[in-house]
């Protein structure tokens, strides 16, 4: 009984040892997700040799044991078809590394950061600190966008401005508010795209870069520099509005609103 205390009391301390080198060695050399999987690799088949080693010692016949454990083992596999399937999947989730430990991803409308990638599953925890386990083989059958798999990344902003507004000017003064933010990148340099003559407004496609960890820091920041400047130079962001006509070669009409009433007086020229 002694020799069996002694050798789980050396053993275990020694996979604990074992399995963060292993991890801190995958980690370093490869990923984190690599790190992850290798230190449960060493840790599990330790035990396993572990446990046969206590058997052994105990005069416990490992025979019997494994025939009663290919009947299971049958049976099992016809009961864990899925959960095969998602070993399959995480290990080609491993090999072609999509993405890792520490990147933020969006599955199926999930958006979260990498926690672990696992045999089974990946776990994810989302902006709201929320956890999210995600089985393999529903990532390998969904598109996955990786948020931050690249060092820089574009904001799209949508400007609107009335149709009484020169957009050179307009130009001008996006190119500097972008020049003056102090998350916005100049190489790519910021592009304008005339996107659309509107229904109330011209549409324009204000496009800008920054470092992936300042993107959303971008995002609110640019928009808020855009209102206050467009505030200072008089720059109209109209909201959608419709025009009465008489005809194609009249005036608008006008429409008064008379305050404490229901119906709307109109006002023919």
């Amino acid at each position: 009984m002694l020799k069996l205390v002694v050798i789980v009391a050396i053993t275990l301390p020694l996979l604990l040892i074992l399995r963060g080198w292993a991890r801190r060695f995958f980690t370093k050399k490869y990923a984190p997700h690599y790190g992850m999987l290798a230190g449960k690799v060493v840790f599990y088949t330790g035990i396993i040799l572990m446990i046969i080693t206590i058997m052994g010692q105990l005069g416990i016949s490992l025979a019997p044991l494994l025939a009663g454990a290919g009947i299971v083992g049958v049976a099992l596999g016809f009961a864990s078809q899925t959960s095969v399937s998602n070993i399959i999947s995480g290990l080609f989730l491993i090999a072609e590394g999509p993405f890792k430990v520490d990147d933020i991803i969006n599955v199926g409308g999930t958006i979260g950061i990498v926690m672990s990638i696992d045999v089974l599953s990946v776990k994810l925890r989302t902006f709201d600190n929320m956890f999210v386990r995600i089985p393999n083989e529903t990532i390998i059958k969904t598109q996955v966008t990786n948020l931050t798999r690249f060092p820089i990344r574009r904001f799209n902003a949508k400007v609107s401005v009335a149709y009484k507004e020169d957009i050179e000017k307009v130009r001008e003064i996006l190119l500097d508010v972008a020049e003056k933010n102090e998350h916005s990148l100049s190489e790519p340099e910021p592009q304008i795209i005339f996107e659309a003559f509107g229904t109330s407004s011209i549409d324009l496609d204000f496009r800008i870069w920054a470092p992936v960890d300042e993107w959303i820091f971008l995002k609110n920041t640019i928009q808020e520099d855009i209102k206050k400047r467009f505030d200072q130079e008089g720059i109209e962001i109209p909201f959608p509005h419709v025009s009465f006509y008489t005809g194609s070669e009249s005036k608008p009409l006008p429409i008064e609103l008379v305050k404490g009433s229901d119906q709307f007086n109109k006002k023919a020229n």
